[in-house]
C-alpha cells in the first residue's frame, strides 16, 4: 500500500437553516477547489443573536485533503 499524507485545514460554513446546513455548505464550497477532499471534523459550533433569537449558524471544520507531491 503506498504512503499518503494529508494536509488538514480550516473552514467556516455559515447558514441561517442549522449547523448541519452549514457544514454542508461548507464542504460543498471547499470541495469545489480542493482536490480529494476526504474528512471534515467539526471543531466548533456557535450561534449569531439578535434580539433574543437565534439567525444564524457557524460550523468550524478543519478538513483533511491528499496533499499532491508535485510528481
Amino acid at each position: 500500500m503506498a504512503e499518503s499524507v494529508y494536509r488538514v485545514t480550516e473552514v467556516i460554513g455559515v447558514s441561517s437553516e442549522s449547523w448541519e446546513a452549514a457544514a454542508r455548505n461548507a464542504v460543498e464550497t471547499a470541495a469545489k477547489t480542493v482536490r480529494d477532499l476526504r474528512i471534515a471534523e467539526v471543531l466548533r459550533q456557535d450561534v449569531t443573536v439578535e434580539n433574543g433569537r437565534i439567525t444564524g449558524y457557524r460550523v468550524r471544520l478543519g478538513i483533511s485533503f491528499k496533499f499532491q507531491s508535485g510528481e
